[in-house]
């Protein structure tokens, strides 16, 4: 495996391979890599020839009162999985490669509407920093295909309709959220969890299994939302949003849709957790 913070080893790369009409997959990532992180390496394996990752903690997408400086750094255990999954090219850009004119002066890339709901409604601007930087990275890697994890659904649809509105040439692909056997979404962030809060979090999926539960079987939406919500505060969640939407366009769900998704974050203790399931109004 090739680990660089180079621009120009990853063109360099990139356009040989191009020369021989092979196709090339892109998995962006922060670090911190888990099974999740390594699904999305096994699927671009699966639909390219040749599959880049990049590990960039970007500084864009965290306000002044989130965990910029305390995300975790794992390098070297990421390379080693990234490795062993077989990842061809590591791309380990710095901030200061990404944004050599500091975040003040840097051209941002913002997708309105979808951006601006849920979990961009409650931390402004984070969603204009993931935009950013990912079309900064698919400029760099130019690949085919990208790949992101379905438990960041809001950001998966954020860089759907932003690569169709640019008229990127990029097919992007959502991969199933990989869990815990409790349930609980893996995710980076759970390291910051106590034992008992990892214990705890499982109950988040539950909830949101059990609003699907009553929604197919005849329960009003608000009604098992409200429900839910006091079940997480009883649990010993803070709930941030808790909602049903059309799993399409992400708006708020009518009567009429039956394509569904049931979407949620909740702090435990100081530790933000997020989770959705995709669901039809009626069961199978």
């Amino acid at each position: 495996m090739i680990t660089t913070s180079a621009i120009s080893t990853i063109r360099e790369h990139v356009n040989a391979w191009r020369r021989k009409g092979e196709t090339v997959a892109f998995v962006p990532t922060m670090g911190n890599l888990h099974r999740g992180h390594i699904a999305l390496v096994d699927e671009a394996k699966k639909r390219a020839d040749h599959v880049v990752v990049s590990i960039f903690v970007n500084p864009m997408q965290f306000s002044a009162n989130e965990d910029l400086d305390n995300y975790p750094r794992t390098l070297a255990q990421d390379s080693e999985l990234l490795m062993v999954a077989g990842t061809e090219i590591l791309f380990t850009p710095t901030p200061e490669i990404m944004y050599p004119k500091g975040l003040a002066q840097q051209t941002f890339v913002e997708v309105p509407d979808i951006g601006d709901q849920l979990c961009g409604a409650s931390r402004p601007g984070h969603f204009r920093g993931v935009a950013t930087i990912v079309t900064k990275l698919f400029n760099i890697v130019q690949p085919d295909i990208a790949l992101f994890g379905r438990k960041d659904f809001q950001q998966l649809m954020i860089i759907k309709t932003m690569v169709e509105d640019l008229s990127m040439p990029i097919d992007v692909i959502g991969v199933e959220t990989i869990r815990e056997k409790s349930g609980l979404a893996m995710s980076s962030r759970n390291g910051y969890l106590t034992a008992d809060e990892k214990y705890l979090a499982a109950r988040l999926k539950q909830v949101l299994d059990n609003i699907i539960h009553a929604i197919q079987h005849g329960e009003a939406a608000q009604q098992a939302i409200t429900k839910a919500e006091r079940d997480l505060i009883s649990a010993g969640f803070t709930p941030d949003y808790l909602q049903v939407r059309n799993a399409n366009t992400l708006h708020q769900a009518t009567a009429a849709d039956t394509k569904l998704i049931v979407i949620a974050a909740a702090y435990l203790g100081k530790t933000r957790l997020i989770d959705n399931v995709l669901f039809s109004r009626h069961s199978n």
